[in-house]
């Protein structure tokens, strides 16, 4: 039931309008990390992990079982609202931080990331068996940046090129 917010209409519907004209995407920026951290009493962790079993969030006919698909559905459905029914969406960067504040662990960032991969082929409940292109973000920690901890620490590596986690395969 996602859609953009009336304040913001007079600049999104224009730009919504161009993509469906021109059949290009809409990048958008997906961090259930985020999410999760801002409110962790209404937002479960296995949700935002790719961990839940079963239905956590049904949005009428949709049910949702990880909050990744959740947003990306929102935006979908926004888009639809907005007259890009057949805007496409493209997930330009999505991650989960391996330290810095609460459930940013070395483990949490590690089931993200593989259930992440393992799911992007699937489809979301709006969109199912509908691969979405997804890129990870991001390569390596970056550590000078921030001014919160956990913006150093999104890397799949660490800035000595060490990989950070050994069961995440891109194959």
């Amino acid at each position: 039931a996602g859609s953009f917010g009336a304040t913001s209409s007079t600049y999104i519907t224009p730009i919504v309008s161009f993509l469906a004209t021109t059949g290009a995407p809409l990048l958008v920026n997906v961090y259930p990390y985020f999410a999760y951290i801002g409110d962790p009493q209404n937002i479960r962790l296995d949700f935002a992990l790719f961990t839940a079993q079963g239905t956590v969030f049904q949005d009428g006919a949709l049910a949702y079982q990880n909050l990744f698909d959740a947003i990306v559905d929102a935006f979908y459905s926004a888009l639809e609202a907005a007259g890009g029914a057949n805007v496409e969406i493209v997930v330009s960067e999505t991650g989960w931080p391996s330290t810095g504040e609460a459930a940013a662990t070395v483990d949490n960032a590690s089931t993200y990331y593989k259930n992440l991969i393992n799911h992007v082929n699937d489809g979301t409940p709006k969109k199912p068996g509908k691969a979405m292109e997804t890129y990870l973000f991001a390569m390596f920690d970056e550590d000078q940046k921030g001014p919160a901890e956990t913006e150093r620490h999104f890397g799949l590596f660490s800035p000595d090129k060490q990989p950070k986690y050994n069961n995440i395969s891109f194959s």
